[in-house]
């Protein structure tokens, strides 16, 4: 995964795009980036290029109008103000024609960093934010509470969709990456719920390694809850054994993983390797070590359903610590050793 870390912002530009309007309001002046704003783009900008929801794509073959008017100004032939007011111009034509698509400001950025040169798209969504209205009647003041329907996310609210597009190059593995959230509270099959991937930047969502990561850990997990139900010490041999693998190794072969866990158990080693296939993983699964560190770092178990035990991975291994007891029946025993301090919460 190319993880970025040293983000600098050149210069942004914002837009109106409401869908009862007829026209999207478009800005004739690059954005004042002030202390301010610079932190407030700053800050969204970290959190989304940290979110693990972001995605590599490649946009689609043909004519693709975002693809190229952004690859204008990444290649320095045109001007951030005329890139972006296109750019909302081809958003707002997709609003216009859906109307399940929210209003919005929609935010143009260009960043430099270490990987080199984006340029961002941000879809601020309104959120609904309170201040107070001061009324006068018959010279005594009244002071009252409502509602503001246009406020933009604040720097620790999360934005639902956004681009960072790269210039394009040969052998070029990705494209963009994009976060493209989805309304919890709508069905997955409502019209034009993948209009920003599909029809607005008209790309393709592409694996990476901490994609494959997290989907290969997911469902040896979810294989071992269906399948080892009632023998917790083959349970704790299968986790441990996957998360040393995944500490250990930079490629995982499900086949010979398999053949680890299972040596004398030819349906169960079966079985493994086609329900990890059945999640659509490859058969060699490249691993995204920055993400396992930091997934590993926390332990949590769920012991019999009414027990939890949360303890960071030092103290797991810490044999003075925490010890794992087995008891040679399919149950173990979790033995939590020296407790000097403790607190209830």
């Amino acid at each position: 995964m190319e993880y970025i870390r040293e983000i600098n912002i050149n210069e942004a530009i914002i837009h109106i795009l409401d869908g009862n309007g007829d026209e999207p309001l478009l800005n004739e002046f690059k954005l004042d980036l002030s202390e301010d704003i610079y932190t407030f783009l700053l800050k969204h900008l970290e959190r989304l290029l940290k979110d693990e929801e972001l995605k590599y794509a490649v946009f689609n073959e043909g004519r693709n109008i975002v693809k190229e008017i952004s690859q204008e100004y990444l290649n320095g032939e045109n001007d951030l103000l005329e890139v972006s007011k296109e750019l909302a111009r081809q958003l707002f034509i997709h609003m216009k024609t859906n109307v399940n698509i929210s209003s919005c400001d929609l935010i143009i950025v260009s960043i430099s960093t270490e990987h080199g040169p984006m340029l961002g798209i941000l879809k601020m969504d309104y959120v609904k934010n309170f201040t107070h209205k001061i009324d006068f009647t018959e010279d005594k003041m009244g002071i009252n509470i409502v509602p503001q329907l246009a406020g933009l996310p604040s720097s620790s609210q999360k934005i639902q969709k956004c681009a960072f597009i790269k210039p394009i190059r040969a052998e070029q593995t990705f494209n963009l990456m994009v976060i493209d959230k989805q309304n919890k509270s709508k069905e997955a099959e409502d019209y034009g719920s993948n209009y920003f991937i599909n029809n607005f930047l008209g790309c393709t969502i592409i694996s990476n390694e901490r994609d494959m990561t997290k989907n290969f850990l997911k469902a040896a997990e979810t294989w071992t809850r269906k399948n080892i139900k009632e023998d917790a010490d083959k349970a704790e041999v299968i986790r441990t054994t996957i998360k040393q693998k995944l500490k250990e190794e930079e490629l995982i072969d499900i086949n010979e993983l398999s053949q680890d866990l299972f040596k004398e158990e030819p349906q169960a080693k079966e079985n493994f390797v086609q329900f990890v296939s059945a999640q659509g993983l490859d058969s060699n699964v490249s691993i995204d070590k920055e993400w396992v560190e930091k997934k590993l770092k926390r332990i949590r178990l769920k012991i019999d359903k009414d027990i939890d035990v949360y303890l960071n991975e030092e103290a797991y291994h810490d044999i003075n610590r925490f010890e794992i007891h087995r008891n040679g029946d399919g149950s173990i025993n979790m033995i939590i050793k020296h407790v000097m301090n403790y607190m209830e919460k």
